[in-house]
């Protein structure tokens, strides 16, 4: 078996080649052994003692994985269903989904996946997720990674193999784009990525480049824990709550309008529930993820461009999000989507709310907004206007990522990491509140 898997490894590796590097596609879908487990990745499914598996296979094969924390010495089984990508091939593959349960928080736990008709994948570890609220979570966040120039992964891999992050956040925008060539170079991204999200949970949020029928690509490859095919949801880790969301239902309006007003109902809701006085006090940090940030001083007109950007003020009768996130105390907004890092002071509606001229960051009156979506893709860099506005704190075009790590309930610290400079960390901030909840309250 070891041989069998490094030849099927080898195999993997050009057809991702073939598809990055934009020489001919190999037209013979995966090995010819289509059992063969592809695109392994972790997500958190949402409680300490438990984590999902998901991967593809060419053929219809059991879903198995097992696992341990000395040697394989447990079996969990899943589901499998069958994707087929709207191109014009109607490629078909399938996507097995395997919950572990009853992992004992913090641990380590080697795994396989596969079947015994099918093959199993190499053997990947990972941490299961600690328990309680009382210890310092750390991850990385970026967004638009693509196959062709992904400038950051090499770095992302290295930091995550030497164990630095306990989650991922892709803060949308994949492959570019995981519908190409019928599906192949979302194929390809998948497999790309295996070498991060096989060993640590990567959890994601929709972006534009994932829209093709109805973000099918998007919504069929990625399991996040309890949400609505994982384009909103929410999850609890230490002493922070975090909710991913889809900036999308206001732009690709074609698929529903009610996926505005159903998205901000539960997100109303989740808020309402991550206020409860008991909640606040366990898990006092909120931070979101959406791709289009509501504001940004980059060139490309974008809809973080406009004054009434629609994430932000919504549009018509339907409402945008900004005061929502000010009324609940949302504390971090991470954005992506324009290829770059900016840093925003504290704002809402335009106006900034520092906690004070000498310490900004400190008890803010409003929420903290990072845009990082400088990972690296085909469509390289996006520019700055001339002149920072008034809420831009600091703004980089360099290829990179951010770093975070929340040390407490009253501390929180992040750093970005440029790869155009060898990972140097060029902006750095510490975020202080000793008391987190509705700034209105504050």
């Amino acid at each position: 078996m070891p041989g069998q898997v490094g030849i099927w490894a080898a195999l993997v590796a050009v057809l991702a080649a073939g598809v990055t590097t934009g020489s001919p596609v190999l037209r013979s879908d995966w090995p010819v052994y289509g059992g063969f487990p592809q695109q392994v990745h972790l997500s958190y499914a949402g409680s300490a003692s438990e984590m999902m598996v998901t991967w593809s296979t060419m053929n219809q094969t059991d879903s198995v994985v097992e696992y341990g924390t000395n040697g394989l010495t447990n079996t969990a089984k899943g589901s499998c269903v069958e994707f087929q990508d709207g191109g014009e091939e109607h490629r078909v593959q399938y996507i097995h989904r395997v919950k572990l349960t009853g992992l004992t928080p913090g641990h380590k736990y080697m795994y396989h996946c596969g079947s015994m008709e099918g093959g199993w994948s190499d053997l990947y570890t990972f941490n299961a997720m600690k328990d309680g609220t009382t210890w310092s979570p750390s991850f990385a966040a970026f967004g638009d990674m693509g196959n062709d120039n992904a400038q950051s992964l090499s770095r992302l891999q290295e930091d995550t193999q030497r164990g630095q992050y306990d989650f991922i956040l892709h803060v949308g925008d994949f492959a570019y784009d995981m519908d190409t060539q019928n599906a192949r170079v979302g194929d390809a991204f998948m497999n790309q990525i295996q070498s991060i999200a096989a060993y640590v949970p990567y959890m994601t949020c929709v972006g534009n480049h994932e829209n093709a029928y109805n973000f099918s690509n998007y919504i069929s490859r990625f399991s996040m824990p309890g949400g609505v095919q994982s384009l909103w949801y929410s999850f609890d880790v230490g002493p922070i709550h975090i909710i991913g969301f889809s900036t999308e239902v206001y732009f690709f309006t074609q698929y529903g309008l009610q996926l505005i007003t159903e998205q901000y109902s539960w997100l109303e809701q989740d808020l309402k529930e991550a206020n409860k006085p008991e909640n606040r006090k366990q898990r006092p940090w909120i931070v979101t993820m959406g791709h289009r940030p509501m504001y940004c001083s980059n060139t490309d007109h974008d809809d973080c461009t406009k004054h009434e950007s629609r994430v932000r003020m919504g549009f018509s009768s339907y409402p945008g999000l900004e005061d929502i996130f000010y009324k609940y105390g949302v504390d971090l907004e991470i954005w992506a989507h324009e290829h770059t890092y900016e840093r925003l002071w504290p704002v809402y509606n335009y106006t900034v709310y520092k906690g004070s001229m000498e310490a900004p960051y400190t008890n803010p009156k409003a929420p903290v907004h990072i845009i990082t979506g400088s990972a690296g893709c085909r469509e390289r860099h996006d520019h700055f206007i001339p002149d920072p506005r008034v809420w831009s704190a600091f703004r980089d075009e360099d290829y990179g990522y951010t770093r975070f790590q929340v040390h407490n309930t009253t501390h929180l610290y992040l750093e970005q990491v440029s790869d155009d400079k060898g990972g140097e960390v060029i902006d750095s901030i510490w975020l202080i509140k000793d008391q987190h909840g509705p700034y209105s309250h504050v």
